[in-house]
C-alpha cells in the first residue's frame, strides 16, 4: 500500500523541471554571446580546457539531486507492517431516511443535508466504536459495512442523497431488518441503530422488526428530522428550485414530520427519541447514548502501518548533490593519458 506523507507538496515535484528548462535557455542565449564574441575555433584556443559535456552531466546531477529532494520532502510511505490490533468499544449503525420527502427545506438546509451533517459530526467522536451505514426509501441497502475505518464512513456519507435508491417510499422496517444482518450472533450487548428520518412511513412492518431487533438485543434510537408544519419538497436543477412536487390533483405535496412512528420505534426497544433540529443537541445525544453502551471487544483486525521512505530519497539527493561538487567543469586530461589499448 502507498500513501504520501506531505501530498501538499507533491506539485514542487514540476520545480526541477522548470530549473532544467530554465538552464536550457541559459545554456541557447550563452551560445549566441559566445558567437558573437569569438568563432568556435578562436574560443578553443582561448579555453582549451573547456569540457563541453561537463556542464550537461553537472546539469544532470543537480536535476535528480533536487527531483529526490521534492521527493523526499513528499514523503512516500509504504505499507510494510502489518500489526494486529484489538478494539474495544460498540457497534453502531445509523439507518438514514433517502426518500424524497427528505429534500423538504423546512430545516435548514434541509432534511438529507441535516441528516449527513448530524452523521458526520458523530463520526468525528467515535473512537473505537465499529460504525455501519444503511440508506433507506421505498427499500434499504447496505451503504457501509460495519467498520473502524472512519475516513472510508465519511468518503460513503458523501455520496448519499435522495436519488441513490430507485424504489421510492418510506419503509423503515426494512431499514430495521436490514441493521439485523450488520450485528454478528452471540454478541446482544453493544448493538445500537439509530434512525435518522422524517417518520414518514409509507409501508407496514416497522413495528414488528423492531419487536424482532428488541429480541435480538438492539437499542433503536430514532432521530426525527422535519417540522409538524412540514414544508413542500423542491424540484431543483443545478441548485436551483424550479418547482414543488404535486400529487394526482396538480397540489403542491407538503410533507410533514411524523414523530409518532419513531417514538413508537425507541419506546418498543427501550431506546430514546429526539429532535435533530439542533445539531450540536443531536450529536450530545448520540455521545451520551453510546456512552451508556457495555463496551465489548471486536474482533482482531489487520490494518497496514505506513513507515516513512523519505530517508532513502535524501541520501539520493544528497549523492548527486556531492557528485555535483566533485565533478568538475574542465575537461579531465588524466583520463586522456591512459591507453587502455596499445
Amino acid at each position: 500500500m502507498f500513501d504520501l506523507g506531505n501530498p501538499q507538496y507533491q506539485y514542487l515535484i514540476v520545480l526541477p523541471v522548470l530549473v532544467w528548462v530554465a538552464y536550457m535557455v541559459y545554456k541557447s542565449w550563452r551560445k549566441k554571446k559566445q558567437v558573437e564574441f569569438a568563432d568556435s575555433d578562436l574560443f578553443k584556443q582561448i579555453n582549451p580546457n573547456q569540457s563541453k559535456r561537463k556542464p550537461v552531466i553537472k546539469q544532470i546531477l543537480r536535476f535528480l539531486g533536487l527531483t529526490f529532494l521534492v521527493i523526499a520532502l513528499v514523503n512516500p510511505k509504504i505499507g510494510t507492517r502489518i500489526e494486529t490490533v484489538t478494539r474495544k468499544g460498540v457497534d453502531v449503525v445509523f439507518a438514514i431516511d433517502v426518500s424524497k420527502s427528505m429534500l423538504a427545506e423546512d430545516i435548514s438546509p434541509s432534511r438529507i443535508l441535516k441528516a449527513k451533517q448530524i452523521l458526520s459530526k458523530a463520526i468525528d467522536e467515535l473512537v473505537n466504536d465499529r460504525i455501519g451505514i444503511i440508506v433507506y426509501a421505498g427499500k434499504a441497502y447496505a451503504q457501509l459495512p460495519l467498520t473502524t475505518d472512519y475516513t472510508a464512513a465519511k468518503m460513503f456519507l458523501r455520496t448519499i442523497d435522495t436519488d441513490m435508491v430507485p424504489t421510492q417510499g418510506t419503509d423503515i422496517g426494512n431499514a430495521v431488518e436490514m441493521a439485523l444482518s450488520y450485528f454478528e450472533s452471540g454478541k446482544e450487548q453493544n448493538r445500537v441503530l439509530f434512525i435518522l428520518s422524517d417518520g414518514e412511513s409509507h409501508e407496514e412492518g416497522a413495528l414488528e422488526a423492531s419487536e424482532l431487533a428488541s429480541e435480538n438485543g438492539i437499542v433503536i434510537h430514532a432521530i426525527a428530522l422535519g417540522t409538524l408544519e412540514g414544508g413542500p419538497i423542491p424540484i431543483k436543477r443545478n441548485g436551483v428550485i424550479k418547482g414543488y412536487k404535486k400529487d394526482n390533483q396538480d397540489k403542491v405535496v407538503v410533507t410533514k414530520m411524523d414523530p409518532e412512528m419513531l417514538q413508537q420505534l425507541a419506546v418498543s426497544t427501550e431506546g430514546s427519541f429526539m429532535d435533530g433540529t439542533n445539531t450540536k443537541e443531536t450529536i450530545e445525544f448520540i455521545k451520551t447514548s453510546l456512552a451508556k453502551m457495555e463496551q465489548v471487544e471486536s474482533e482482531t483486525e489487520m490494518y497496514t502501518d505506513y513507515e516513512d521512505q523519505f530517508q532513502w530519497f535524501l541520501a539520493l539527493a544528497l549523492f548527486f548533490f556531492i557528485l555535483d561538487f566533485i565533478v568538475p567543469n574542465r575537461k579531465t586530461l588524466w583520463l586522456r593519458k591512459i591507453k587502455l589499448f596499445g
